[in-house]
């Protein structure tokens, strides 16, 4: 496995593999949840890179970029078990020069849901990922279905700059309980731990509504809600049941729906989605096919 830190070195390295190359960008910390991106990756190309950023331009000025969870040596040694040909390291200073000032905006899908709660966040993914499609040059990257809008983003950015990349999702890993797993699931108490699976509570809720029938999105947020509420730790941020293309919030009756949350327990902000009404990897908006 090797290990770079500068972009000459990146692109280097990917020259020097001839084949397909599979990437999976992350913030490190890594979970089984990243592992199995790596797992997914490593089985449909030659080559599998990972990127290890934590990228300081999505996040806002009071969220937890300086406290975020990092542990790059441990990561290092999960990704070479794993069968890592490339890990890229870089620094804030080698993807942000003093001078910089080029920034990628996707508009309409960041307006609602996590990009009207974190103003700016999305302007950071698109922009960094965009870094990474053209340093790395990627047949195929590979993101998780827990941060949906982020694959809507992603793939509307993809299309629209015509990046020859193709986007692949892979599902939402969980614990047993039903959580989400996640790099921010380290800042709950073992109290707060035992509450977090409200979560999927209410989107299973809903889920379960949504089999029984109901297809009004107004009804769904109820749902979610009246199960939030029996949580006293829960503080929500914002419900949706919205449409998977556009992200428009659905009132009336509907044929599919992204469901999802952000909820805040202690100092965790967690989030969590589930797609009604399609295939788990949709096509319309970037869930590619799926092996499962």
């Amino acid at each position: 496995m090797e290990i770079v830190t500068s972009i000459a070195d990146a692109r280097k390295a990917r020259k020097a593999g001839a084949g397909a190359w599979g990437l999976v960008p992350t913030m490190g910390y890594l979970h089984a949840g990243h592992l199995s991106l790596v797992e997914r990756a490593r089985a449909e190309n030659e080559w599998v890179a990972v990127s290890i950023f934590v990228n300081p331009t999505q996040f806002g000025p009071n969220e937890d970029y300086a406290s975020y969870p990092r542990d790059l040596e441990r990561d290092l040694a999960l990704l070479h078990e794993a069968g890592v040909d490339l890990v890229w390291t870089p620094t804030p200073e080698e993807q942000y020069p003093p001078g910089y000032q080029t920034y990628v905006e996707v508009e309409g899908v960041t307006r609602r849901l996590e990009g009207a709660a974190r103003p700016g966040h999305f302007r950071g993914v698109a922009t960094i990922v965009a870094k990474l499609f053209n340093v790395l040059q990627p047949d195929r990257a590979y993101f998780g279905q827990k941060d949906a809008q982020q694959v809507v983003v992603i793939r509307r950015m993809t299309r629209d700059l015509d990046f020859p990349v193709e986007i692949v999702v892979c599902s939402t890993l969980r614990e047993p309980d039903g959580l989400a797993m996640s790099s921010r699931n380290v800042y709950l108490t073992p109290e707060q731990r035992a509450a977090a699976p409200v979560l999927y509570g209410a989107l299973s809720a809903a889920a379960a509504a949504w089999a029984a029938g109901e297809r009004d999105g107004e009804a769904l947020r109820v749902v979610m809600q009246s199960i939030l509420d029996a949580e006293p730790s829960a503080r929500t941020e914002y419900i949706s049941a919205a449409d998977p293309d556009t992200l428009e919030e659905l009132n009336g009756p509907a044929e599919r729906a992204l469901i999802s949350l952000a909820v805040r327990i202690g100092r965790a902000r967690l989030i969590d989605n589930i797609l009604l009404g399609a295939p788990s990897w949709h096509r319309g908006y970037g869930w590619n096919a799926s092996k499962d």
